[in-house]
């Protein structure tokens, strides 16, 4: 199973190290890690679910059997006189099967 997945938009292709950015630890996040078996990452913009869903199993060697997406709007912040606002980012919320895990420390 060595494809490339993440078709997007234009025919672009996305490795899995590219879908998924970094994992989102917090305290929720690891409440619903022990609870529901769920965890959240940042993940690209542009990825599907079905691109995150092969990512993290590629990546993590799990199976996952549900993925919900976020886009998250971007924070207004000031610095001095200047106005400005975070970047827009998405977030993933991925659900394992019940006899996989993901440790992170």
């Amino acid at each position: 199973m060595a494809r490339l997945k993440a078709s997007t938009e234009g025919g672009l292709q996305l490795k899995p190290h590219q879908v998924v950015l970094r994992p989102l630890v917090t305290e929720k996040g690891m409440h619903r890690s022990t609870r529901n078996n769920a965890y959240a990452f940042e993940v690209n913009v542009l990825a599907t679910k079905d691109d995150i869903r092969y990512a993290v199993e590629e990546l993590f060697n799990v199976k996952v059997s549900k993925v919900n997406t976020q886009n998250r709007r971007g924070k207004p912040r000031r610095s001095r006189f200047r106005a400005g606002v975070t970047r827009d980012w998405k977030k993933a919320i991925v659900q394992l099967d019940s006899e996989h895990r993901i440790d992170f420390f």
